[in-house]
């Protein structure tokens, strides 16, 4: 051990041995003397600090009381173990937390319909700790290396056979870029297509992408939408390079594009060498009624569909791995310009993925949770069949929530507040809007991570809250 650097106050209220045991007892409670290290001789410090020996052993005497060191004979002092004192003090601080983080959100809300949660308590916790220690213990040491910058192509590859048999994309694993999350593949893209570019967007739409699209310098047109998604002919005003859409579930409205509509939008992209079309296949896995609907860039013959699709919501928040399918006409640009950017999903988590989805684990998850989203679907849309003759229902049969807009004049804020003080919460359409829009107040409903019984009781408290309002 070396000498301890201890700026001690002669002139100060407290006695200098007093001053050497709150210092030794702080360092070690923060954990810069760690449990076993010895310290320095009552000699030692005495002639390192120039006060005397008998100084030092007082405050040696006081931390050997108080337990924070012991004695060792003919070998000196040493840090004792404070692991199950600390234990004891995290545990209690942790039950405080909770107790009052619980008592808080009991006191605000009793439910929240967040259209963002999932239900995380089908994850097969079981088959993923299995492929994570059969991986770990293969003692693959080419894990640890960095990699692959577009991710591994064992992992791509799979992707590229998942997305072409769930969603019809065609693509090579060459034409892959795997990133955590959308944030990074979008920042990936700005390279590619340029920075100032003009780009158009659906209103009301993902407001987080249109934030880092702006943080591009990016100008963001919006174009209004019908019951069929963006107004194609507004676009061709707008005179943009890119549109952002997302055509099998649009988030926020829950409409699904149809073939006619996706035509139009390919046709406006294929009249200009620079026009792309930036399909966000958001939640497109959920889908309860009819066929699954292919991807927009199943029907795009002439490269003009750049494709972005994540894990994040199929299989759980913090899985944050995202892909994006270039056009092979982009692709040599992303060679040329990113092509230092390394990889930002570790190799391991490349791995478990890979084989959780290629050995048949997430279909099955996929399956399951289907089922069980469906049940929790149906059993919302019964519980609001009473709210019918004062609010009209769409977005229902995929995605995890659904919208309510009144028949009334009632602004959003109304339903939002007064939800609020039945200890509910709910989420109003206009967060999501990139510009103001005349409408009537729509509220989103999410339903992924509630419970049945839980959706039951908070639509019982909306309909005492929002049945009989005001005109």
């Amino acid at each position: 051990m070396y000498d301890m650097t201890i700026r001690l106050q002669t002139n100060g209220k407290k006695c200098l041995y007093e001053q050497i045991y709150e210092h030794i007892r702080q360092e070690i409670r923060e954990g810069k003397l760690l449990a076993g290290e010895r310290l320095p001789s009552t000699r030692s410090l005495a002639e390192f600090l120039q006060v005397a020996r008998s100084t030092v052993e007082y405050a040696y005497d006081q931390l050997l009381s108080e337990g924070y060191i012991e004695s060792r004979p003919y070998r000196g002092y040493f840090v004792c173990s404070l692991e199950e004192l600390f234990q004891m003090e995290e545990n209690q601080l942790r039950r405080e937390a909770d107790f009052w983080g619980e008592k808080k959100k009991k006191e605000e809300y009793l439910y929240d319909f967040s259209p963002n949660e999932i239900d995380m308590t089908h994850f097969p916790f079981g088959i993923w700790k299995k492929i994570t220690k059969n991986i770990l213990t293969d003692g693959n040491s080419e894990l640890f290396s960095q990699g692959e910058p577009q991710g591994d192509y064992d992992l791509r590859l799979t992707i590229s056979r998942y997305l072409h048999s769930s969603r019809g994309v065609n693509c090579t694993p060459e034409q892959i870029i795997v990133g955590a999350g959308n944030d990074y593949l979008l920042m990936l893209l700005e390279k590619i297509l340029g920075r100032r570019i003009k780009i158009a967007m659906e209103n009301p739409t993902y407001k987080r992408a249109c934030q880092i699209f702006e943080s591009f310098a990016y100008e963001i047109v919006t174009v209004d939408m019908d019951e069929n998604g963006m107004k194609v002919s507004m676009l061709t005003e707008a005179d943009v390079n890119a549109a952002y859409v997302m055509p099998s579930h649009q988030f926020p409205t829950g409409t699904v594009m149809p073939i006619g509509r996706r035509r139009e939008l390919l046709k406006w992209a294929d009249k200009g060498e620079s026009r792309f079309l930036i399909e966000d296949d958001y939640d497109s896995e959920f889908r309860y009624k009819g066929k699954p609907i292919p991807s927009l860039q199943s029907s795009d013959e002439h490269g003009k569909v750049i494709y972005l699709g994540t894990f994040s919501k199929a299989i759980a928040p913090a899985i944050r791995v995202s892909y994006m399918v270039l056009p092979k006409k982009l692709l040599k640009k992303y060679k040329e310009q990113c092509y230092f950017y390394s990889c930002t999903v570790s190799r391991i988590d490349q791995r478990i993925l890979n084989e959780f989805i290629r050995d048949g684990y997430f279909e099955r998850h996929l399956n399951k949770m289907r089922k069980h989203y469906r049940s929790k679907h149906d059993v919302l849309l019964e519980c609001l069949k009473p709210f019918e003759e004062e609010f009209e229902i769409s977005g229902e049969h995929a995605g995890l929530h659904i919208l309510l807009t009144t028949k009334k004049n009632a602004p959003e804020e109304y339903y939002i507040q007064s939800a609020a003080k039945r200890r509910v919460k709910v989420y109003g359409l206009s967060d999501s809007l990139v510009a103001k829009a005349n409408s009537k107040a729509t509220i989103l409903l999410g339903f992924g991570g509630l419970k049945e019984d839980e959706i039951v009781q908070g639509v019982n408290l909306l309909k005492e809250a929002w049945i009989n309002c005001p005109q």
